[in-house]
């Protein structure tokens, strides 16, 4: 901050431009990191209602969201995969940074969003999917039902 001194009455200016810059700067930073934080949830995926339904009481610690498509393929992470058997990779990348956060396969929450028109088949195709790289901990989301 430049401090300019008056001649006339000896009092000290600041100028404030550099801090309303960074300020507006951390408020598109902020807008930004928002945005990305929806990139888990796929619009398409409409999910079922069901009268049972409720909101997670606690946040998992780590946890990795599956949207499931009713042709078979897999929004996870912002990417769309064709089928379910090329999620492989995908997933051992996310188990390994799990276990980098001392995070064990068996305690990492898979939260399946299933689009209310694909068949029951495909949802435990991707469950077995996840089984196989010791995943074990499902739960899944669906609407509450108002009756």
């Amino acid at each position: 901050m430049k401090f300019r001194k008056k001649t006339d009455s000896g009092i000290l200016e600041a100028d404030l431009t550099p801090m309303i810059d960074v300020t507006f700067q951390l408020i598109a930073f902020f807008m930004l990191l928002i945005n990305f934080s929806e990139v888990d949830r796929a619009e398409e995926i409409l999910l079922p209602a069901h009268q049972l339904a409720r909101p997670p009481e606690t946040r998992p610690e780590y946890q990795i969201i599956l949207n499931l498509l009713p042709d078979g393929s897999v929004k996870f992470s912002g990417q769309k995969v064709p089928q379910i058997e090329f999620l492989t990779g995908l997933l051992n990348r996310e188990i390994s940074a799990a276990q980098r956060e001392n995070v064990p396969p068996g305690e990492i929450a898979v939260i399946i969003r299933s689009h209310q028109d694909t068949p029951t088949g495909l949802v435990q195709e991707l469950m077995t999917k996840c089984q196989s790289l010791k995943l074990e901990n499902f739960s899944f989301r669906v609407k509450e039902r108002v009756d």
